[in-house]
């Protein structure tokens, strides 16, 4: 990232931008999303809020805020490190982060750079995916031949602490935001980064040094299995915006097959992305008309996305693989097979996130994800901190090499 001096803004202008901001949180609730003022540049303002316009909207008391704004800019002993910038986002992020919900957060343009990254699938890091176990921060999973694999880092650690000496960084990951633990652990390639994990079973923290390298992944991994290597199994690692590409592929590859066997869709350690791309996954497999997943707002409104093409391989026998790591639009692509074609699940509980975030693209750079709505399998389950529970639950041997979880997938085809 470009490390340049942020040069400051016209006071005016940022606390009609701060209120335009504070205001949007408080109307969010009635349904709209005002958009964010263009902050102009001024060279040298100073910090200043003497004479500046004050207003608010009625019913909203702003006067302690502008107590510490000016308490700041009147009494702390460096200035320099009073940046306009960093305090309006700082005050952003608290209102967020006031929610409640660690899905529900705002965006620095760093960060949101980082969201787009993990999209794309192509950064600088240790290849770890994370989320939150209540309000602990937690593994989701490791990528498979990235350096948090290759460090023993397992799906469902909590992430207690992290340092980087390197960042001048040593901080626990008490009240911390998924975009903050993100661009903390990932960094240059080369570096290194030292997390500290509690994990079951273990009477202490374990501190874990991971060297990062630059990761590519890509969304579909096709190969054909078995013992006549006639079941396709078809791992999604990510929903992304080069997913549906990736897998139309794949499919085209499937169904040049004359002797398939059937298809095993692996899901495993995949955190998630773009719903719909679960939606348009499911459609291959699913009648036309058919609910995919009903997104249920606070208001009580109701959307259900339903298949609205014919799939390529609704006649194949199908078998699902989950771990702890399948979490939102992979536990949508899951519960979505399993209630509408009997699909059974092999592997262990998924994760269970059942929230749905919007992201806002706001001018400048910034981002704010906002959660929307829950969403609920075609028979309405909501999998919420509990996950979907396989039909056939089995654990990898960490011990030996074998797929224990894929090989039971596979006799499950071979039995239907």
């Amino acid at each position: 990232m470009n490390n340049r001096p942020v040069p400051k803004i016209s006071l005016r202008t940022l606390r009609r931008f701060t209120l335009r901001i504070v205001f949007i949180g408080v109307v969010f609730a009635g349904g709209y999303l005002l958009g964010a003022q263009k902050m102009p540049f001024a060279g040298n303002v100073p910090l200043s809020s003497a004479n500046l316009d004050r207003s608010a909207p009625k019913d909203v008391e702003f006067s302690l805020f502008w107590q510490v704004w000016d308490t700041l800019e009147n009494r702390y002993f460096d200035q320099s490190k009073l940046n306009a910038y960093d305090m309006v986002y700082g005050s952003i992020k608290g209102m967020v982060a006031a929610v409640g919900d660690p899905y529900t957060v705002f965006l620095t343009p760093r960060e949101n750079t980082v969201v787009q990254e993990d999209l794309q699938g192509n950064f600088e890091g240790v290849g770890i995916q994370i989320g939150f176990r209540g309000t602990n921060l937690a593994v989701i999973s490791p990528m498979p031949g990235t350096p948090a694999d290759e460090a023993n880092i397992e799906a469902g650690d909590l992430i207690i602490g992290i340092k980087d000496e390197q960042k001048g960084i040593d901080r626990s990951t008490v009240g911390i935001s998924l975009p903050e633990a993100v661009q903390i652990i990932r960094g240059e390639a080369g570096s290194i980064v030292s997390l500290t994990l509690i994990r079951e079973g273990e009477p202490e923290p374990l501190i874990v040094d991971v060297e990062r390298r630059a990761i590519e992944v890509p969304s579909v991994v096709l190969e054909f299995v078995g013992e006549s290597q006639n079941i396709a199994h078809i791992q999604i690692l990510k929903f992304g915006a080069e997913t549906t590409d990736e897998w139309n592929e794949a499919v085209l590859d499937i169904i040049k097959k004359r002797d398939l066997k059937g298809v095993i869709v692996d899901v495993r350690n995949n955190t998630g992305g773009y719903l719909q791309a679960a939606v348009d996954l499911a459609s291959e497999f699913i009648d036309v008309g058919e609910t995919v997943v009903i997104e249920e707002q606070g208001n009580g409104d109701r959307h259900e996305f339903a298949v609205e093409r014919m799939g390529r391989l609704m006649r194949e026998p199908v078998v699902v693989l989950v771990n702890q790591g399948s979490a939102s639009a992979s536990e949508i692509l899951a519960g979505a097979l399993r209630d509408q074609i009997d699909a059974p699940l092999v592997g262990q509980t998924t994760f269970g996130k059942g929230t749905i975030q919007e992201p806002q693209q706001i001018e400048g750079g910034a981002g704010l994800h906002i959660t929307i709505a829950r969403w609920l399998t075609p028979s309405e389950f909501w999998v919420n901190e509990v996950g979907l529970e396989p039909d056939v639950i089995i654990e990898n041997n960490p011990d030996t090499l074998e797929d224990e979880q894929l090989q039971a997938a596979i006799d499950r085809v071979n039995a239907i």
